[in-house]
C-alpha cells in the first residue's frame, strides 16, 4: 500500500509540480480542489476519508492575487485561504488517525516593504495593509488548532520561479518582446525560491521531525528587481529591455486587471530557520536558477 499525500489546492502550478514530484517517488497523491475530478471542498466525508492515515496534508488554496483588490475580490481571496484552512483543521479533528504533518502556505509578503535591511522568522516586522491582513488571518486559522497527532508548519512562499507556470511566463514574454527592462526603481527587492527547492523543503521538514512553527521559503540570496531582470535577459540571450517606469506600471495594472504592488513591493527575506536546520539549497542563485528554468523551456524562448 502507498503513503499518501493530500494537496489541497492542488490543481495549480505549484500544485501540480508537487504532484508530479511526489509521484515519482512513489507516493498516492489525492487532490483536493474547486472542480471534479478532485475531491471537491464541499465533499467533507471525501475530505475526511482523504486525510485519513496520509502521511502528509499541503494546503495551497488561495484564490490568486493576481486580480484588483476591489471588495469583491477581496472578499474572495481572504475567504479562499481562512475558510478552506479552518475547514482541513476541523476534519482533521474527525480523523481516527489524521495526517502525521500538516503544511499550510503562507506568504513572505507578510513582511513589511523592506529596502533596508531583511526580514527573518525571528527578527521580521510585520507590514500593513490589505495583503499582510490576509496573511496574518490565514496564520492565525491555521495556528487556531491543536491538534496533538499532527505536526503544524506554515511556509512563508516568497515568488516561486519554475519554468512551467507562475511569474516566470509573465517575465519571459516581457522580455522577448523586449520589454525586460527594470520596473519602478528596479531597487526593490526580489525574494524568490526555485520551485524544486520549494519541494525540497517540503520533504526536509518531513524528515525532520522536530520542525514545526512558521518558516521562510526564499533563497538565501535575494536580488534587486533590476537584478533579477537583467539576469533573466541574459539567459535569454536578450540585450536589450525597455525599463518601465511606476506609472506605466499602474496604466497598465488597471488594463490588464492586477495590483502594482506584486512587482513594487520591496520583499527582502532570509530563510534563516531552514539555514539553521541544515537545509542545502539545489538553486541558491539566480542565475543558477534562471539557466536550469531556460533550459526548461528550450526552443519556446
Amino acid at each position: 500500500m502507498k503513503n499518501k499525500i493530500v494537496l489541497a489546492g492542488g490543481s495549480g502550478f505549484v500544485g501540480q509540480y508537487f504532484k508530479k514530484r511526489f509521484s515519482e517517488l512513489g507516493y498516492e497523491v489525492v487532490i483536493i480542489s474547486r472542480k471534479a475530478p478532485h475531491i471537491t471542498w464541499d465533499d467533507q466525508e471525501g475530505i475526511r476519508q482523504a486525510l485519513e492515515q496520509a502521511e502528509l496534508l499541503i494546503n495551497l488554496a488561495g484564490k490568486s492575487v493576481n486580480c484588483r483588490y476591489n471588495e469583491k475580490n477581496k472578499i474572495e481571496i481572504l475567504r479562499s485561504r481562512t475558510e478552506t484552512t479552518e475547514l482541513l483543521g476541523n476534519v482533521i479533528k474527525t480523523c481516527s488517525s489524521p495526517p502525521k504533518l500538516w503544511i499550510n502556505s503562507s506568504t513572505a509578503t507578510i513582511y513589511r516593504h523592506a529596502e533596508d535591511r531583511p526580514m527573518t522568522e525571528e527578527t521580521g516586522e510585520y507590514g500593513t495593509g490589505f495583503s499582510v491582513d490576509v496573511a496574518k488571518e490565514w496564520e492565525r486559522s491555521f495556528f487556531s488548532f491543536t491538534l496533538p497527532g499532527t505536526r503544524q508548519v506554515a511556509l512563508r512562499i516568497s515568488i516561486v520561479l519554475g519554468a512551467d507556470g507562475g511569474v516566470m511566463i509573465p517575465y519571459k514574454n516581457l522580455v522577448r518582446f523586449g520589454l525586460g527592462g527594470y520596473q519602478g526603481s528596479g531597487s526593490q527587492k526580489f525574494s524568490w525560491i526555485h520551485i524544486e527547492d520549494l519541494f525540497r523543503m517540503i520533504r526536509f521538514i518531513q524528515e525532520k521531525e522536530e520542525l514545526v512553527g512558521v518558516f521562510n521559503c526564499a533563497s538565501p540570496y535575494p536580488i534587486t528587481n533590476r537584478e533579477f531582470m537583467e539576469s533573466l535577459r541574459n539567459a535569454m540571450n536578450r540585450k536589450i529591455g525597455v525599463p518601465s517606469p511606476k506609472w506605466m506600471l499602474e496604466m497598465g495594472a488597471v488594463f490588464i486587471r492586477t495590483e502594482t504592488e506584486l512587482i513594487l513591493k520591496s520583499r527582502w527575506v532570509l530563510p534563516e530557520r531552514f539555514e539553521n536546520a541544515g537545509y542545502t539549497f539545489s538553486y541558491p542563485t539566480i542565475k543558477q536558477a534562471l539557466q536550469q528554468i531556460v533550459k526548461e523551456w528550450g526552443d519556446k524562448i
